[in-house]
């Protein structure tokens, strides 16, 4: 009796042992989906789709308890299972989704500059320290390490130094140019270096793992925020002007990508789902927002179409995802050992 009692207690105990950083993609999926949704839904019955005004509140609402809650069940974790984060941290692929936390931070600091700036300001502070921090840390890991491996690279690599391109979205609007532009530089020249090595793992070396798969999606997201943080800095969106070169290239290269990741949604739609099917829901948000960015500097209707296509594909893919995640967390099979 004894034994049955405790088989509860021990099961919840491994379920937070296994309880991954991972989840905090869940988390910015829901912000960068809160945002999309805030920026269609406009201001003032001025947006693409005035309708959502009201579930952009709601939604911001949730995503705060999200992260709320997902933050403390890490906490926890850390307090009991120490030895399970380090674990984590020194796993060469896992280790470059803790930044995930920073770019939380920065996206919702984002979210409420159109709500409230002071809470906005505070959001912006520490996403940017917690950035600047994680990138250190993370690049000094990547320049001294000694069990990394070329099949270890993944577009999920990007993450640790795409909160660097996002820094300057809100860190404009606050005034700080000069640390905007530092962050965009560092996120920028990273990102080009990164993509390469990327490429070059995609290839000339085995394919990446099912699991990892959805990792692809982040392919799009770095020229895509890139392209919104450059018109911030450029003053493109302040002054209503049409896209320089630069910004062009940028958002082009981002559809480019985009398009070119459709056409393996094929085989993305065949393999088991795990918690980084979520890599699929924040790059789409940063495309949607680069598309309605695009079409308010130029006012062209191919891209409020191109903006509402992926708009739709957000909402189906946030749909999908709640779904077969909550039927995971129902059937368990999440929170089990890798």
């Amino acid at each position: 009796m004894n034994s049955n009692a405790a088989s509860p207690a021990h099961e919840s105990s491994l379920r937070l042992r296994n309880f991954h950083i991972t989840f905090f993609a869940i988390v910015l999926g829901m912000a960068g989906f809160s945002l999309a949704v805030q920026k269609v839904g406009g201001h003032d019955g001025k947006g693409i789709l005035p309708a959502l005004e009201t579930p952009a509140t709601m939604l911001v609402y949730l995503t705060l308890a999200l992260f709320a809650l997902v933050g403390i069940v890490y906490l926890a974790k850390a307090f009991r299972y120490p030895e399970a984060v380090k674990k984590e941290f020194n796993h060469p692929i896992k280790m470059n989704f803790f930044p995930l936390i920073a770019k939380v931070f920065l996206v919702l600091s984002i979210v409420f500059l159109d709500r409230d700036m002071s809470i906005s300001y505070y959001f912006w502070i520490t996403g940017t320290v917690l950035q600047f921090v994680a990138s250190i840390v993370i690049i000094s890991i990547w320049m001294r390490h000694t069990h990394f491996k070329i099949e270890h690279v993944t577009p999920g690599w990007f993450i640790p130094i795409v909160g660097a391109i996002i820094v300057p979205i809100a860190g404009v609007p606050h005034g700080f140019i000069e640390i905007s532009w530092f962050f965009f530089a560092v996120g920028l020249v990273f990102w080009m270096a990164l993509f390469t090595i990327v490429l070059y793992r995609m290839m000339f070396y085995s394919p990446i793992p099912d699991r990892l798969l959805p990792t692809l999606f982040i392919l799009f997201a770095p020229p895509a925020i890139g392209f919104i943080a450059y018109a911030k800095l450029a003053g493109l969106m302040a002054h209503g002007e049409e896209p320089d070169a630069f910004a062009r290239i940028l958002y082009y290269f981002s559809l480019f990508m985009f398009v070119l990741i459709l056409f393996k949604v094929q085989i993305l739609a065949k393999i088991n789902f795990y918690l980084s099917w979520w890599a699929y829901s924040f790059p789409l948000a940063a495309k949607t927002l680069a598309s309605i960015a695009m079409l308010h500097m130029t006012g062209e209707i191919l891209f409020r179409n191109i903006a509402l296509f992926e708009f739709g594909l957000l909402v189906l893919v946030i749909v999908m995802l709640i779904f077969v995640t909550l039927k995971a967390i129902i059937k368990a099979e999440i929170c089990v050992e890798d």
